[in-house]
């Protein structure tokens, strides 16, 4: 069985805990975390299983790196940390170990990415005979491989969109959720997430490697925000308060010209409560969340995919299937060999173990 640790406790990291203990050819042999008060907490209860695993959180990186895990399953922040993040990703290559990562979106893309995220990945690569696959939180697949998939099936495509429509007052990241993204910050507050350029680099790579797959070249990568107030002050389950008058909606597109048109794009609207912006899309049957791809052309295609997990934290799904994506591709990683690979390289994989599994 393939060693594997899981680095980082969130959201992503709750649901890559699980993923990895329920894959027939993974064995769960460490968890990380940076917060002393989650050091020697079971793993099992860490990601919300009923089950304890026996594995003890340890904050001790140089002795499970040195102890040569196979993989590593990447799940701490790099929204706020993209040059630590970027180290431990190399630290953890250089150990020998297939690395996969939804936290360094520079390299959704490696071909286009900047020189300053793809050598010393290279660099670590050739040292350490690991290699590193990078694909999207929001999720990645809704925004590379399920559009390619659904742009098969017609026989012209005049223009793809990819869709997340979200809810955010059941999730559990505040940090992100107030100050990257600004939801509950006075109107005239710049979020870093929203802030000119941003958004292009962060989503420009995965309409770089639709474009790629399709065959066509980019003009430009443009952007466009549009941001509501909440009409009235909401309290959410996780996150507390957030005031009228504040930010409770963004909608924002990155798109890929072709032509002067915009022929890629990918659109995310998000609110704080569904009462705001409710003119804007929303997910279907009050849902909290869902993803969709929409094919203009002949046929016209529209696929909707909805994720829940973790209880309460319905919206949470989003992440447990961004982590699915991760990990089950740790195996075909391992045997692929050393490299940087993206979601070109890396197929979707079937359910791991067949259907009806029960969790080990």
């Amino acid at each position: 069985m393939i060693s594997t640790v899981v680095w980082g406790t969130g959201n992503v990291g709750r649901a890559a805990i699980r993923a990895v203990h329920a894959h027939p050819a993974l064995r769960l042999t460490a968890v990380l975390v940076h917060d002393r008060a989650k050091v020697g907490r079971d793993a099992g209860e860490l990601a919300g299983m009923e089950a304890r695993l026996g594995v003890p959180a340890t904050d001790g990186i140089e002795a499970v790196l040195g102890a040569g895990p196979r993989a590593v399953v990447y799940a701490a922040s790099g929204d706020t940390r993209p040059d630590d993040a970027l180290a431990d990703a190399c630290r953890a290559i250089r150990a020998g170990a297939v690395v996969v990562t939804s936290a360094l979106y520079p390299l959704y893309d490696p071909v286009g990415a900047p020189p300053e995220f793809r050598d010393p990945v290279l660099a670590a690569v050739a040292a350490g005979g690991g290699s590193l696959f990078v694909s999207g939180v929001d999720p990645g697949w809704a925004n590379d491989v399920l559009p390619l998939l659904v742009s098969g099936l017609g026989s012209t495509v005049d223009a793809i969109r990819c869709q997340e429509i979200f809810d955010y007052s059941t999730y559990e990241q505040e940090e992100s959720v107030r100050h990257l993204i600004g939801m509950g910050h006075p109107m005239e507050y710049e979020p870093l997430m929203l802030a000119p350029s941003v958004p292009a680099m962060v989503w420009g790579g995965q309409l770089r490697l639709m474009a790629r797959a399709l065959g066509i070249e980019l003009d430009d990568i443009d952007e466009t925000v549009e941001r509501r107030p909440l009409s009235a002050t909401v309290r959410t389950r996780t996150m507390g308060t957030f005031t009228a008058g504040t930010q409770g909606a963004v909608r924002l597109e990155v798109r890929g010209i072709v032509g002067g048109e915009p022929r890629l794009v990918i659109e995310h609207i998000t609110r704080i409560h569904p009462s705001c912006a409710p003119d804007w899309p929303a997910p279907p049957d009050g849902g909290d969340g869902a993803h969709r791809v929409v094919i203009e052309g002949r046929p016209r295609i529209s696929v909707t995919v909805e994720a829940s997990d973790e209880g309460e934290n319905r919206s949470a799904g989003g992440n447990a299937t961004a982590a699915g994506r991760l990990v089950n591709a740790i195996d075909w990683l391992a045997a692929a060999g050393p490299g940087l690979y993206d979601a070109l390289d890396v197929p979707l994989r079937p359910a791991a173990g067949g259907l009806g599994r029960k969790q080990r």
